[in-house]
C-alpha cells in the first residue's frame, strides 16, 4: 500500500522526472508505506489548531491553477474529524475564484506555514460546500465568534492525503504577536537599566 500521497502526486510524468533527476529511488519508499497517512494524528491536530492562514490550490475548468491565500485569527481551520477539516469562508473581493473553481473541481490542497519554527503541512481532499440555510449547525460550528467578518458559506474538506515537508528553504518569519512575545524581557531589560541612571 502506497501513501495516499503518492497516489495522488506520483504520476507517470512525475515519475519520470524522479528518474530524470535521481531521486526515483528515494521517493519510492512512499509507494512501500503501510500506513495511508490521509488521517489526521494529534501532531497534525494541534498544528492546524495554531494556524492563522494557509495557501489554497483549486483548478478552473481551463486547468489553469489558482493559489489563494486564507487568514483569520488562530484556529479558524478547524478539525472535525480525523479525515475532515473546515472553514468559514468570510466575505472577501467578491470575484469566487476558489468557490467557482470548486463548483466544477472539487479538488483542494493545502499548504498550512508555521515560519517560526520551520514547518510545513500539505494537504489534498475533497470539498463540500455548506451553506447557513441548509446547514446552519455546520456553519455555527465553523464560526468564529469574536472575529468580526462576514461568513458566506462553508469550505468542509474531506481529507485524501497530507504529508509533512522538509524544513529546508523556509525563512523565519514571526507574527506581530510573536514579535511582541519575544521583546517582553528585553522591554524589561530596557526599564531596569532606566531605574539604574
Amino acid at each position: 500500500m502506497a501513501t495516499a500521497f503518492a497516489d495522488i502526486t506520483f504520476t507517470p510524468s512525475v515519475k519520470a522526472a524522479q528518474s530524470q533527476y535521481g531521486s526515483r529511488e528515494r521517493n519510492s519508499r512512499f509507494e512501500l508505506a503501510t500506513d495511508p497517512r490521509n488521517q489526521l494524528t494529534e501532531q497534525e491536530i494541534d498544528f492546524i489548531a495554531q494556524r492563522d492562514s494557509f495557501y489554497q490550490a483549486t483548478v478552473s475548468e481551463s486547468g489553469w491553477p489558482y493559489v489563494q491565500h486564507r487568514g483569520g485569527p488562530i484556529g479558524f481551520l478547524k478539525v472535525l474529524d480525523d479525515r475532515t477539516i473546515g472553514f468559514a469562508d468570510f466575505r472577501g473581493n467578491v470575484q469566487y475564484l476558489s468557490v467557482g473553481n470548486l463548483q466544477a473541481n472539487n479538488r483542494i490542497s493545502l499548504i498550512l506555514m508555521d515560519y517560526a519554527n520551520r514547518q510545513r503541512l500539505k494537504i489534498w481532499g475533497t470539498v463540500r460546500i455548506a451553506h447557513a440555510d441548509t446547514e446552519p449547525e455546520l456553519l455555527a460550528q465553523l464560526e468564529v465568534p469574536t472575529y468580526r467578518a462576514r461568513v458566506e458559506r462553508g469550505i468542509v474538506i474531506h481529507i485524501e492525503a497530507l504529508d509533512w515537508n522538509c524544513p529546508q528553504h523556509i525563512t523565519p518569519r514571526y507574527s506581530q504577536a510573536q514579535v511582541e512575545e519575544m521583546i517582553v524581557p528585553l522591554m524589561a531589560e530596557i526599564e531596569r537599566l532606566k531605574q539604574l541612571v
